[in-house]
């Protein structure tokens, strides 16, 4: 049995059957898209449908202030952000300002030395460059008291944001924002969002050329992907495949990115590379990578991102390593809360995240600045945990804290922590159950292997682009798996291969490459996930891309007649909870490595109290079955590990015949005492008989009593009572081992398994009996 790591949320029923043809109308109803006009417009998203950014409060102000500065030749300044939104939004608005003839720059604050959003300090800097107008991108509706030094400087301030609005609004010339406007009906702009439409209030005319920005910002921001951000990423994406504009062009190629582009490429390719600039120095490198004209400049910068995103993921593997350890050294927490003066601050978000992913827990990252004895980093949630409405709740505790539910910043003395982590704990444990921890995983139907197919993917494919509030569709299917296999170069990947009806499907599962130890071939596998077309050396087919894997049985991991270290140490690393069963304890050290949280017993001990285990290792076959039945039992393993072998081979060396034994019966009569070691090989070779099976029939004349045996020389015992053959308990033993090798070791994996869940299943009837006296 292997748990899936989320809950799965079906939007139709698991047992609906489904064709390509209705599976594309049951995804036009799971949006609400019930009309063909509106199935029509959904498909083919015109930027034609835009609102007239003329609906924006305040921005005919802004423009004329301006329109004003230009010819007045005054320098301005556009404020950004080092995020990739922030990056593109104020590429994009000092283009748009050149273009007019502006005298303009742009200022991108430090995240470490400066923070998010506008700053005195660096405000007064200005005014000291006689700048007179600041326009910023994706930041300043929280700057109220930037917004009044502003003020006070002289300094005229134009806002455009998108973020949420605080009680208190700045006291700014113009604020340009979604939310703060009425009339204009769309609500989920992103701030590069926003400044396309100011520019294109600006120009009189859309800049459709810098829909490239428009759509790398909005992806990378993680804002709805509906309506009219839906229309500006859908062309935005068309206008990155045929972009001018020389950085691009030069992450592209340092992408491999070549022919049409989707939103995957820009939100696991190119996004990422402008983040990774703001996450571990100044951004201003990623925007003048964007605004240079000069190609060989670009590509040198291009590379110059490229060492820097190597860079930040390395750092990010290594904090993402030393947290784990600290959260296995300690009882995991309801909130989990890390902390260590060396982590970079710059990547602490992405860390927490893989943290959440893998802990379903929110957890909150941090570093500690020893100069100001605080802690800075960033926390990620969990869906039933509103990150930011349980943090505000002891706001006083912070000195700086901001975000939305599922992610927040935060800075706050040493001294708070363990009030703010006893305060989270407290909590999430008031507010959630157990099965609110697990993440949820919105699926869309369940499909056959032999239905998927290169024209339902393509079909599906028109919904694109995908993202939130236009999530791509998820799939489940259940299936027995024809191949399983780890792949990548450190083998933390997981390759399945269905087969249905002659159809064939991989499916790769990303960072799950441990679960190979806990899937048996034989398995029926529950998968989730999303369809793709996967193309390698000219050749195209279907794969799933794996998001969660379920086997909702008992599981047999068969590796019988194949004792070896290999096939055992890899399973005991991967479980929690082993034990070992078998003959001989000193056997099992030549080959298990690692004996922690490991119990080994053998089948001639006590075997009443046996705790429940993960996985029960049957090393050797027991010389009685109800022995290991009442392990079995006892245990209730959710896997089984059989890698016994055979010695004797009772099952196959059939038990000798009754006329065998008169034979040598009549033989010794006639010819005792005779010798063994002279005697026996004469015997061997006048009846064509293995050693082994006259041993065998001597040991029965022993148990018997029919012979005796001093010094090698056997003696008939001519008065010997009369008994049968199988009351010898030599006899009995070879008859039972012979069952138990049928059974356990030359039965089929089905017979094998079916008799392992008959050992649970009886003996826990059996017990339901004793206890109820029914």
């Amino acid at each position: 049995m292997l748990k899936s790591k989320a809950k799965w949320d079906f939007f139709c029923e698991k047992k609906q059957a489904f064709t390509p043809s209705t599976i594309l109308k049951s995804l036009y109803h799971e949006r609400g898209l019930l009309s063909k006009e509106e199935q029509q417009q959904f498909l083919q998203p015109k930027l034609s449908d835009l609102e007239s950014p003329s609906k924006f409060e305040e921005i005919t102000k802004a423009k004329d202030r301006i329109l004003a500065a230009i010819e007045n030749k005054e320098k301005i300044i556009v404020y950004g952000d080092y995020d990739a939104d922030g990056i593109t939004s104020t590429a994009l608005l000092i283009s748009v300002l050149k273009d007019l003839g502006a005298i303009c720059d742009f200022y991108i604050p430090n995240r470490f030395t400066e923070g998010y959003g506008l700053n005195t300090n660096v405000l007064e800097q200005f005014k000291k460059q006689a700048v007179s107008l600041v326009i910023t991108v994706d930041n300043g509706i929280a700057s109220n008291i930037e917004a009044d030094y502003a003020k006070k400087l002289g300094l005229d301030l134009i806002i455009t944001d998108h973020h949420e609005v605080q009680e208190d609004i700045p006291d700014a010339f113009a604020i340009i924002h979604p939310l703060l406007s009425p009339n204009y009906s769309f609500k989920h702009l992103a701030g590069v969002g926003v400044a396309f439409q100011f520019a294109h209030y600006l120009l009189d005319e859309m800049p459709i050329h810098l829909l490239d920005l428009v759509a790398i910002g909005t992806i990378a921001d993680l804002v709805p992907l509906t309506k009219e951000n839906r229309m500006l990423v859908s062309n935005g994406l068309k206008q990155i495949q045929k972009s001018r504009n020389l950085g691009i062009k030069a992450l592209k190629k340092i992408c491999n990115l070549n022919g049409s582009i989707t939103e995957r490429d820009v939100g696991f390719s190119i996004a990422p590379r402008l983040n990774a600039v703001g996450r571990l120095q100044s951004a201003r490198l990623a925007v003048e990578l964007l605004l240079t004209e000069d190609k060989e400049i670009a590509q040198q910068i291009a590379e110059e991102i490229e060492e820097l995103n190597i860079e930040r993921k390395q750092i990010v593997s290594n904090i993402v390593k030393e947290a784990e350890q600290k959260v296995n050294e300690n009882e995991v927490d309801g909130f989990i809360i890390l902390y260590d003066e060396d982590w970079h601050e710059g990547v602490l978000g992405i860390a927490a995240s893989k943290l959440v992913n893998k802990y379903d827990r929110p957890v909150m990252m941090l570093t500690y600045k020893e100069e100001t004895d605080e802690l800075k980093g960033s926390a990620r949630s969990i869906p039933a945990f509103n990150l930011f409405e349980n943090g505000m709740e002891i706001r006083h505790l912070f000195t700086n804290f901001g975000g939305h539910a599922q992610a927040a910043g935060m800075t706050f003395p040493f001294e708070n922590l363990e009030e703010i982590s006893e305060h989270l704990n407290r909590q999430i444990l008031s507010q959630l159950n157990e099965d609110d921890f697990k993440q949820i995983i919105n699926v869309h139907s369940s499909l056959s292997i032999d239905t998927v197919t290169e024209e339902l993917v393509t079909q599906i494919n028109q919904l694109a682009p995908f993202g939130m509030g236009n999530e791509e569709p998820i799939f489940h299917f259940i299936s027995k798996p024809t191949q399983i296999r780890q792949i990548g170069q450190v083998k933390n990947h997981l390759k399945l291969q269905f087969m249905e009806n002659g159809h064939r499907i991989d499916a790769i599962g990303f960072g799950l490459g441990h679960l190979y130890y806990y899937i048996s071939p034989q398995s029926e596998i529950e998968v989730v996930g999303k369809l793709q077309i996967n193309e390698w050396n000219g050749n195209r087919t279907v794969q799933v891309l794996i998001e969660d894997i379920a086997v909702n049985e008992r599981q047999l991991l068969d590796f019988r007649g194949r004792q070896s270290a290999a096939n055992i140490n890899p399973y005991i690393a991967s479980f929690k909870n082993n034990l070992i069963v078998c003959n001989d304890r000193e056997k099992i050290y030549h080959y298990v490595s690692d004996f922690n949280d490991i119990t080994v017993i053998s089948y001639n001990e006590h075997i009443e109290t046996l705790p429940h285990t993960e996985i029960l290792f049957i090393y050797d076959l027991p010389s009685e079955l109800n022995t290991l039945e009442k392990i079995i039992y006892k245990t209730n393993p959710n896997f089984i590990h059989a890698s016994y072998t055979i010695t004797e081979n009772a099952y196959l060396q059939s038990i000798p015949n009754r006329d065998d034994f008169k034979w040598l019966y009549a033989y010794l009569y006639n010819y005792c005492p005779i010798h063994l070691n002279v005697d026996l090989p004469s015997v061997m070779q006048m009846k064509k008989w293995t050693k082994d099976k006259i041993i065998f029939i001597l040991k029965v004349f022993l148990d018997l009593q029919f012979i005796t045996i001093r010094d090698n020389v056997i003696y008939i015992n001519k008065n010997a009572e009369k008994k049968a053959l199988h009351t010898s308990k030599t006899y009995q033993k070879r008859v039972e081992q012979g069952k138990i090798e049928k059974l356990l070791y030359y039965s089929t994996y089905e017979e094998l398994k079916s008799w392992f869940e008959n050992s649970i299943r009886i003996n826990s009837s059996t017990e339901e009996e004793l206890l109820h006296g029914s």
